[in-house]
């Protein structure tokens, strides 16, 4: 098992939830794994059966800005997370092909009506952003955070803007998926920096994640 004082220590950011549950498979194939005790408690640094291997879990969003700066040489996050990203310095290597899903509109009528200026609800601000400015609209954007699906059938917003996997959280509500932003997977990201000074080791590391990702 590795230590946090280890000196070639290599730490992968990976979100929590789906994110994290849907890349322990993936790791194991590659041969890096944790304790079932560590995975049953409230750790958020985990060792590894890998030597010089740790993981850390953090909330989705934070997972970019911890592997911008350094604290994790990489991440595992999804692209709707990126999207949303404004910060530099790293790479995004490989489509991993886990926890996927689609960022869609959503409204209670299967057709958006343009006749105004739309209210929309999301917390993919930039995503939205762009998805309309390139429809030639401009919408107003009501920021929320969590059940997203409430807006429209209280008449807070027109539509929403949110990822939708089964959707049978949308039907449930009343609400249709009505237009298609991109398509959700969750991606390898690497700190630029850190894939100078530590090549080798990520390099290697890469390459199990892209013979992993493929089985």
């Amino acid at each position: 098992m590795t230590t946090q004082t280890d000196k070639n220590l290599t730490t992968i950011a990976i979100s929590k939830g789906r994110v994290f549950e849907e890349s322990l498979p993936l790791l194991s194939t590659m041969g890096i794994s944790v304790a079932g005790e560590d995975l049953e408690g409230r750790k958020l640094v985990l060792s590894t059966s890998q030597p010089g291997v740790r993981l850390l879990v953090v909330r989705s969003r934070d997972v970019p800005t911890y592997v911008q700066y350094g604290v994790a040489e990489l991440g595992i996050v999804g692209k709707d997370v990126l999207m949303e990203f404004t910060g530099g310095g790293i790479y995004e290597p490989i489509d991993l092909g886990i926890a996927k899903c689609r960022l869609m509109v959503a409204a209670t009528e299967p057709q958006l009506q343009h006749s105004r200026r739309l209210r929309v609800a999301t917390k993919y601000v930039r995503s939205t952003q762009q998805h309309f400015a390139a429809k030639g609209l401009q919408v107003e954007l009501i920021k929320l955070y969590g059940s997203m699906e409430l807006a429209p059938v209280l008449g807070l917003a027109d539509c929403i803007v949110d990822l939708v996997a089964t959707g049978n959280t949308l039907k449930a509500n009343g609400l249709t998926p009505v237009e298609h932003i991109a398509d959700i997977s969750c991606r390898l990201i690497v700190n630029k920096a850190a894939m100078k000074i530590k090549s080798a080791t990520l390099r290697r590391l890469i390459e199990q994640f892209k013979l992993a990702a493929k089985e």
